[in-house]
């Protein structure tokens, strides 16, 4: 049982020190994740205001992992995991949890929640606004791709710790391990995508600056106010269970705050992780595939119309740049970032076995709806071509055809071929 603390403290310290600096969680964070405002503890306090946080949570993470092998702990706990069904079954796994290795998860835990606050509310506007002064000015230096590398690897992190952090908390109840090839397809899922994404709006507020924030108003109060407009549908009451030394003013404080992450996250990449207001957890557990396709269509189509618009609009800054070329490129770079998504679910999901259904058979669901309506309009039209003759050829007869249609029918034909 002591292998387990020390190979836990290793991962958390060294995926904490080895951190650059856009990357690092900041103080802040690490401040709010662990709760540090509600306890006794003002060394801890000055070293967070002192920058000095993530420095300190090191330190204390090593000094745990070099007292757990010396001392024997008397009280454990016992988690109960259960694995993934193999031919219809899954067994249940008990697992002995000390002090020492539940400080360590607790630590990894907090820096992997606070490195997706950094990524979402720190490196992603900074990584818009570096490009937006490169593409203005015309010109790029080593320190600034350097640094915009940097942002994008760290938002990418985040949005990888984000998809990670979703499985984990939807499947609590099972032992989940994810593959190499999972981290590699989630990676380059969330590269095309936020890559893309932000190319897309940078190109819109070079030629557009006013209407950018129309657009970023509309995507933030949107999805802002949809956790709370599903949270005042449900008529839940106010939830008090989030921490029982906050007040009601503190608790909205948080939520907002929440929200607040859930909006940053949602405005560059999809959030693997949905605000459920009324539940205890805060977060929904159910996988919803409706809301997955919507938000992806949505996001395709506000990005062809802001590159449209880009197009039409485009200043002499963009004379040398192939424009088509570049739209098509977006495009397809979206379009590749929804193929990893796919095939991620498809293959490499760690509870893919406890889908309903999966993405092939979704599909192919799909396009049998698609093709039985395509057959069922084909023989609605000749059938109005034919209702629409025969109603021509009553308003042509005249009203003493009513008795004998076929003799008046004979006629009106006769003339015809005479005339």
């Amino acid at each position: 049982m002591l292998g387990a603390p020390r190979a836990t403290a290793a991962a958390a310290a060294t995926a904490t020190a080895t951190q650059p600096p856009p990357l690092r969680p900041s103080p802040l964070t690490l401040l709010f994740v662990h709760r540090d405002l509600s306890r006794d503890r003002p060394l801890v306090l000055l070293l967070h205001l002192l920058q000095l946080g993530p420095l300190f949570r090191c330190f204390e993470v090593f000094c745990i992992y070099f007292q757990s092998g010396n001392n024997e702990e008397p009280y454990v706990s016992i988690t109960k995991k259960r694995q993934m069904p193999k031919n219809g079954l899954s067994e249940e796994i008990e697992k002995e949890v000390g002090q020492a290795e539940g400080k360590l998860i607790t630590h990894r835990s907090a820096f992997s929640r606070a490195s997706v606050i950094q990524a979402f509310l720190g490196s992603a506007p900074q990584l818009t606004l570096q490009l937006y002064i490169s593409i203005m000015q015309q010109d790029v230096t080593v320190g600034r791709s350097l640094l915009m590398t940097i942002s994008l690897l760290s938002i990418v992190y985040g949005a990888l710790r984000c998809n990670i952090l979703a499985i984990k908390i939807k499947y609590d109840e099972y032992e989940v391990k994810v593959k190499p090839l999972a981290y590699v397809c989630i990676f380059l899922w969330r590269s095309f995508e936020i890559a893309t994404r932000v190319v897309v709006l940078v190109l819109f507020t070079s030629v557009l600056k006013t209407w950018v924030v129309v657009i970023i108003l509309i995507n933030f109060f949107s999805f802002f106010l949809y956790p709370w407009i599903l949270f005042w549908c449900s008529g839940s009451p106010f939830p008090e269970n989030i921490e029982k030394a906050l007040s009601r003013v503190g608790t909205t404080i948080v939520l907002c705050f929440l929200t607040l992450l859930y909006t940053g996250i949602n405005m560059f990449c999809w959030s693997a992780v949905q605000l459920k207001i009324d539940s205890p957890d805060l977060i929904s557990k159910s996988h919803n595939w409706y809301q997955l396709l919507v938000y992806y269509m949505m996001r395709f189509i506000e990005n062809a119309i802001l590159l449209l618009l880009w197009y039409l609009f485009k200043t002499d800054i963009y004379m040398y740049v192939c424009a088509p070329l570049l739209v098509l490129q977006l495009l397809v770079g979206y379009c590749t970032a929804i193929l990893f998504m796919l095939v991620f679910y498809q293959f490499f999901h760690p509870c893919k076995k406890l889908f309903s259904s999966s993405v092939s058979e979704g599909f192919q669901r799909w396009l049998r709806c698609f093709c039985w309506a395509c057959r069922r309009q084909k023989p609605c039209e000749p059938i109005e071509k034919s209702d629409l003759q025969s109603s021509r050829d009553r308003d042509e007869t005249p009203s003493s055809s009513k008795t004998s249609p076929e003799p008046s029918q004979f006629l009106n034909a006769e003339n015809l071929c005479s005339a």
